[in-house]
């Protein structure tokens, strides 16, 4: 355990809430836990549910570009050549109407600056996993890469310097949290993030990966680590860590090599 030096490798923020990640170099932390440009953004249909791959299988093949600092927008239509760029601020009408004839019914793209539009509006921080968990379980799937099964799962922050899934030691039991930083940053790992079945699907064509849930269920099972709480497995398709964090975070920053260390 000694030996172990977990350090922050790459971190990602989904402006849009499921259309294309931003890599970044640093993120800091807003008041609500939650990174600043994660899940800013979210598109709404007319019934106020989100448009997302749970039910709408078209955003799979919707790609975006945002520039964080000018937030100039691209989107594209997969395996096509068209594209249509705009300010995502200033041009809020322009993005729903383009959006509205891509699915072929009306949406309304909303913001929220304080949370974002988070799964899990009561652990909102960033998603944690090692990518040596990534690599772990890309070997479970013949046609599928590291970076494949990074697009599916989506997390925020990737360690490295770790095995695979040393990432389950940042939660406990159920009522408890297990304290720990990255670098100045104080967290609360809670709990093992329950995956939908999104995940089976390819994440640009939203084809779907034969036998993936089953698959994962019974492989993850199999190398459930011995520092895990398997009692925080009600099912086994669960990958990554949802945190929460203090108002007294609000502000910090996370930057690529920062180290994270367990808080006894």
């Amino acid at each position: 355990m000694s030996s172990l030096k977990p350090y922050v490798a790459r971190l990602f923020v989904y402006p849009i809430k499921s259309l294309d990640r931003v890599e970044c170099d640093r993120v800091a932390i807003l008041k609500s836990g939650a990174i600043k440009g994660d899940r800013t953004w979210a598109i709404f249909d007319e019934n106020d549910n989100f448009v997302n791959g749970k039910g709408n299988k078209k955003i799979h093949a919707l790609r975006s570009e945002l520039n964080l600092e000018t937030k100039t927008l691209i989107l594209q239509i997969q395996g096509t050549n068209q594209t249509k760029t705009f300010n995502l601020v200033k041009q809020q009408e322009a993005i729903c109407n383009w959006l509205s004839a891509y699915f072929d019914f009306p949406v309304e793209i909303r913001q929220n600056l304080d949370l974002g539009f988070p799964d899990d509006t009561v652990s909102p921080g960033p998603t944690i996993v090692s990518t040596a968990t990534l690599e772990e379980i890309s070997s479970w799937y013949p046609q599928l890469n590291t970076e494949d099964i990074r697009r599916r799962f989506r997390a925020n922050i990737e360690i490295a310097g770790v095995p695979a899934f040393w990432e389950d030691r940042l939660f406990d039991n159920a009522d408890m949290t297990v304290k720990f930083q990255v670098k100045e940053v104080e967290f609360m790992g809670v709990n093992p993030c329950q995956r939908c079945i999104v995940v089976a699907r390819d994440s640009q064509t939203g084809e779907v990966y034969p036998q993936f849930q089953k698959t994962f269920v019974q492989k993850r099972k199999e190398t459930l680590p011995e520092w895990t709480k398997r009692s925080r497995f009600n099912h086994f398709f669960r990958l990554a860590v949802n945190t929460k964090l203090s108002l007294t975070e609000a502000g910090k920053v996370i930057e690529i090599g920062d180290q994270l260390d367990l808080i006894n």
